[in-house]
């Protein structure tokens, strides 16, 4: 009974070390006596204790900061960038055997390439061009990491951070912006109603008659608002159809 208790022991150590779960999102990488013979899961792995040797890599989608890089742009403007970058783990085999540690190489390439690029663009289009320069920076990303067994699925720039000086200096550009547009929609404002001014003035030239009921609506309108004695000059002209009339009467 005495040797039997080891013997439990040693059974109950084995099977710890040659039983392993692997979850519906992970992988085992197994070397064997140092050569990977390739990756199982999910599900339950049976290894050989001492001989074999697992690594676990997680095929979930990784969503990784990339911390503010200063770049220069183009047209000499120092700023602050930042960006995410979303992948995930196509071959594990790769990910383990290819790169030591494929998360900080993954983080170190997006740093790199994100002061590169960058540096390649004049600020008015890093602010503008936003959705071309993820799109450069997704391809260049995916085309480095492809060896390792890495798929680079997305990457945004998160924000772009200015020198106090240049954003007093957008502030007021965008300023004149709104003032430009205020002036050409006042002056396309005004032609429009001079426009209608000649069209009316084209049709009450043609009617004599217009004329002078237009004049006498204005005396009314002008009356209503104001409550002070006003003095209007009146043509002659106004008085003619009236006095035509009085002269057929006689």
């Amino acid at each position: 009974m005495m040797y039997l208790f080891p013997v439990i022991i040693i059974v109950m150590l084995f099977i710890a070390g040659a039983v392993r779960v692997l979850k519906e999102y992970e992988r085992g990488v197994i070397f064997r006596l140092g050569r990977m013979i390739g990756y199982k899961g999910p599900g339950l792995i049976i290894l050989i204790p001492v001989i074999d040797r697992m690594v676990k890599v997680s095929l979930r989608t990784v969503a990784m900061d990339v911390p503010p890089q200063d770049v220069i742009t183009k047209d000499n403007v120092s700023v602050k960038v930042n960006a995410v970058v979303y992948f995930r783990v196509m071959d594990a085999g790769k990910a383990i055997v290819e790169v030591q540690d494929y998360l900080y190489a993954t983080s170190q390439l997006a740093q790199t390439t994100l002061r590169s690029i960058l540096g390649q663009f004049e600020l008015d289009e890093l602010l503008a061009t936003r959705d071309k320069i993820n799109e450069e920076l997704q391809v260049i990303l995916d085309k480095h990491t492809d060896p390792w067994g890495i798929k680079i699925s997305l990457v945004e720039v998160k924000h772009i951070d200015l020198p106090e000086e240049m954003k007093r200096v957008i502030a007021r550009q965008a300023e004149a912006e709104r003032e430009r547009r205020a002036k050409i929609i006042h002056a396309e404002g005004e032609l429009q109603a001079s426009e209608q001014l000649a069209a009316a003035a084209a049709v009450l030239g043609r009617e004599p008659t217009a004329i002078q009921l237009r004049f006498l609506q204005t005396l009314v309108e002008v009356a209503a608002e104001n409550n002070s004695t006003m003095l209007f000059p009146v043509p002659i002209d106004l008085f003619e159809p009236f006095m035509k009339r009085m002269r057929k009467k006689e």
